[in-house]
């Protein structure tokens, strides 16, 4: 088993704090700082001691936001080698219960303002289940999806892959310790926990953190702070060029955009707006960082050429239109708890999207399966179709993804039912699922469409019942 003091995360942190102790590490939206390094040294060495009962090679669930302590406990959790299971805030206690039980959590971190540990034998954590047995692999940290199933699965990370992808990204981006990163999107997020907290953590890049979503909060944050990297989604930058009276953000150099496709219309406007380009990116939970645009380009769904470290190829050369398969020293070791080698093991991952080669680099022109990508979260239509399926009074439903202006894509489905309303549907849905995975329309039919083979096409349900613009 690997020992803590072999831990390369752990040495790229000595070498971090070494060299910046008393320098702002963390700053609030008004740029007020929250942690200098030293504060997040001492901040770790304390949660390691509260942790101190937990044995090694358990996995502790963290669910406490944009919290400035959430490389505190990172640090700490490498230090007394548990398993890290990162949680968004906004999942429904039913779904987090079931992570707890398919990852066998043993304790559980939570917080708003102040973080409380709950330790093993709490309502929060799963009570005499089985301890995981890694062998020789402990993990350092496992990454909650629902992939292309409709169970959530976790995916397996060791520190030096976490660390290679954090590499990666400050490399093909140029992102250093003179950057001060603006941290909006959830570090419990694939996406948030490779270009804030690691970088961070490794390479002394500073953040502001932030919970507040709302757009202007989030220019107004970046005028405050001036920051000058802000790793974003399209639904902000939309948001942005639609914003009357917005401030000009002088200082901001580096825009991001991942987790959906970013529409040419919102660049161009964006940058005629506030003269900057953005650079989409696109990467994956079990790789980290695929592409990176380089330098901006209208060209729909473009994401540009491999990231610096990683290698593409085409699982079918001969069309023109592919499967990728992708390696790199960041691609996790696997899948948590059933293993799927030919879809992501041995250093190479498959993602679903379908990509076509360019001069300007890879496009996704879409993807392999059903999967709903509603502002960068991926929702499988089965888990929103068992729901519905569960309300008295529901016979048949069917649920797809359909283009909308602001979330990339929104759900809608068609059900059979009796004595129910749209309302009533909604309702229930809401009580049950996390809110990205609520139908924003429900439509009620006779019998559930079907083509001249009796098969449901959702592609073709998106054409028929298309958002209202």
């Amino acid at each position: 088993m690997r020992t803590t003091l072999e831990d390369p995360i752990l040495e790229a942190w000595e070498a971090t704090r070494a060299k910046n102790r008393d320098r702002a590490a963390i700053l609030d939206a008004q740029g007020r700082v929250l942690r200098t390094f030293s504060e997040i040294e001492e901040s770790a060495r304390h949660f390691a001691s509260q942790l101190e009962a937990i044995p090694p090679a358990q996995v502790c669930a963290i669910q406490i936001g944009n919290h400035p302590d959430w490389p505190s406990l990172f640090l700490a959790c490498l230090r007394r080698q548990l398993v890290v299971l990162p949680l968004e805030q906004t999942i429904s206690d039913e779904q987090k219960q079931s992570a707890f039980q398919i990852c066998n959590v043993a304790a559980a971190v939570s917080g708003g303002k102040n973080v409380q540990i709950l330790p093993p034998g709490t309502t929060a954590a799963t009570k005499d289940g089985p301890a995981n047995d890694w062998g020789n692999d402990r993990p350092s940290l496992l990454k909650l999806t629902s992939g292309t199933t409709a169970v959530p699965r976790a995916v397996r990370f060791r520190s030096e892959q976490l660390l290679a992808d954090c590499e990666n990204i400050c490399e093909t981006m140029g992102i250093s310790q003179r950057d001060l990163n603006f941290g909006v999107i959830p570090i419990s997020h694939s996406y948030g926990f490779s270009n804030l907290l690691t970088p961070l953590i490794a390479r002394g890049v500073s953040l502001v953190l932030s919970n507040d979503r709302i757009p202007r909060a989030i220019i107004d944050g970046l005028a405050a702070t001036r920051a000058n990297v802000f790793p974003g989604m399209p639904v902000f930058y939309q948001s942005f060029c639609e914003m009357a009276e917005a401030p000009s953000l002088p200082d901001l150099g580096l825009c991001i955009s991942a987790g959906a496709p970013l529409a040419s219309e919102t660049a161009q406007t964006f940058c005629g707006k506030f003269g900057r380009e953005i650079h989409s990116f696109y990467g994956a939970s079990e790789c980290g960082g695929i592409c990176y645009v380089r330098e901006a380009q209208p060209v729909p769904g473009l994401v540009g050429m491999a990231m610096s470290g990683v290698e593409i190829e085409q699982v079918d050369p001969a069309n023109p239109v592919s499967l990728i398969r992708v390696r790199s020293r960041a691609v996790a070791t696997g899948y948590f708890p059933e293993p799927d080698e030919g879809k992501l093991g041995g250093g190479i991952f498959v993602p679903d999207d379908l990509l076509e080669k360019t001069r300007g680099g890879y496009r996704i022109v879409g993807r392999s399966s059903d999967l709903i990508n509603v502002a960068g979260k991926k929702v499988h239509p089965t888990e929103v179709e068992a729901e519905i399926l569960r309300c008295e009074g529901v016979q048949a439903a069917i649920v797809f993804g359909r283009e909308s202006e602001r979330r990339n894509e929104e759900i809608a489905a068609c059900v059979v039912a009796k004595g129910l309303s749209e309302s009533e549907l909604l309702a229930h849905c809401r009580a049950r699922l996390s809110s990205w995975q609520v139908p924003r329309r429900i439509y009620f039919v006779e019998a559930i469409p079907v083509n001249e083979r009796g098969k449901t096409s959702r592609r073709e349900l998106a054409r028929r019942y298309p958002a209202v613009r």
